[in-house]
């Protein structure tokens, strides 16, 4: 709780401690004109009492359970003794902390004591010690302290309640934003990793493969993979700092822009790549953001699985969706090649690319094609996106 408005509640209680010892003193100094019983004590006592009474009240929500052990036995003495015209306020206050602040293993037990006492000490001062009324009418007053304590305790309770179950509900949230935070760097990891060692792993074969039949392709190869390590490597420290540091500084956030330095790095590792953009200008970064991410792990699976062949990558948008889709042709045999093509292992890209699509409320389908090779795709609403 705020310490301001924990200040404004103390006053307040401060307030209500002073009103009701200004009550009781009130109470003690009553005459017998409308012959009800009254307090006949020395009035130095009575202020005593009123303020047993009353005083406590300022301290409730510090020691709850003290202050309605005290208030209650000042108002039993009270009663005894003729003092109280009402019915048990202070000690209503004190039980309504008792049940918002307390534990139920405490705040029960702490309530079964309270009621017969109370109750008890009511009906004694009203039908025994000095009859104002017949047992019925004692029972009747007894019955309306029992009201009061039990709805101010059961309203404390309520609300507790209430408020562990709204704490309940703001940590799952938490617990709900963690998880979607730690599943997208989880996935940002996975394209930035995935994509750029497929690019490295692709053209170290190559390097391999014609290192002692063609030296100047083998050292294009290498300041690829050299090329591309040097911007993996920079990706990951600054998805990395983001993770350490708050407030880390953060590298431009991909968007369509870039697809074709996709298309680039694609083409070096043997992928010649047919780009369709269309009519995607003013698409939200979020969604364009998701688009890169789809296309560059379709790309990387078609380097991965597929190179060296062809692959077309279509993005279009209009005002109902986003269709994106990636065909590619297949690997070359490996007569054609005259080599064994070694297949790269494969990872989480089409669970990925689902997780996104589903994200946005789109579809997603993947799947070989019937004329060979494979094909990806994603439909994502068009609404709220532009």
């Amino acid at each position: 709780m705020k310490p301001k408005r924990q200040r404004h509640l103390h006053a307040l209680d401060l307030g209500a401690a002073l009103a009701l010892t200004a009550v009781y003193i009130g109470f003690a100094r009553l005459s017998a004109d409308d012959g009800q019983p009254v307090y006949t004590g020395p009035f130095w006592l009575g202020c005593l009492i009123a303020a047993m009474v009353g005083l406590p009240v300022a301290v409730r929500r510090r020691w709850p359970l003290a202050v309605l052990a005290a208030v209650l036995a000042a108002l039993a003495i009270a009663s005894l003794l003729d003092i109280p015209r009402e019915p048990y306020a202070a000690a209503g206050l004190a039980a309504y902390l008792v049940g918002l602040a307390e534990p139920a293993r405490r705040s029960v037990p702490a309530l079964a004591v309270t009621l017969p006492v109370a109750c008890g000490a009511v009906y004694i001062g009203e039908a025994v010690v000095t009859p104002a009324e017949d047992p019925r009418g004692a029972a009747g007053v007894a019955g309306l302290v029992l009201l009061v304590i039990s709805a101010a305790w059961g309203t404390g309770f309520t609300v507790r309640g209430r408020r562990a179950e709204a704490a309940r509900e703001q940590q799952r949230r938490s617990e709900r934003a963690l998880d979607e935070e730690r599943l997208r760097i989880a996935r940002e990891l996975h394209d930035i990793v995935s994509h750029n060692l497929s690019l490295i792993a692709v053209k170290a074969g190559v390097a391999g493969h014609v290192a002692e039949a063609d030296p100047r392709e083998a050292r294009a190869a290498l300041k690829v993979i050299e090329e591309t390590s040097r911007a993996a490597l920079a990706e990951m420290r600054r998805t990395l700092g983001v993770l350490r540091t708050e407030g880390a500084p953060l590298g431009p956030v991909p968007d369509l822009g870039r697809l074709d330095l996709l298309a680039e790095e694609a083409h070096r590792a043997g992928v010649d790549v047919d780009l369709t953009v269309h009519a995607v200008e003013g698409l939200a970064e979020g969604t364009q953001l998701t688009i890169y991410r789809i296309v560059q792990e379709a790309i990387t699976n078609v380097v991965r699985h597929a190179a060296p062949t062809r692959c077309r990558v279509t993005v279009e948008a209009d005002a109902h969706e986003i269709r994106i889709d990636i065909t590619d042709e297949g690997p070359p045999s490996p007569s054609a090649l005259g080599q064994t093509i070694h297949k790269l292992p494969g990872g989480h890209g089409l669970l990925g690319m689902r997780e996104r699509a589903m994200m946005y409320g789109g579809s997603f389908e993947a799947g070989p094609r019937p004329e060979g090779g494979f094909a990806v795709s994603v439909r994502l609403p068009a609404e709220g996106n532009q």
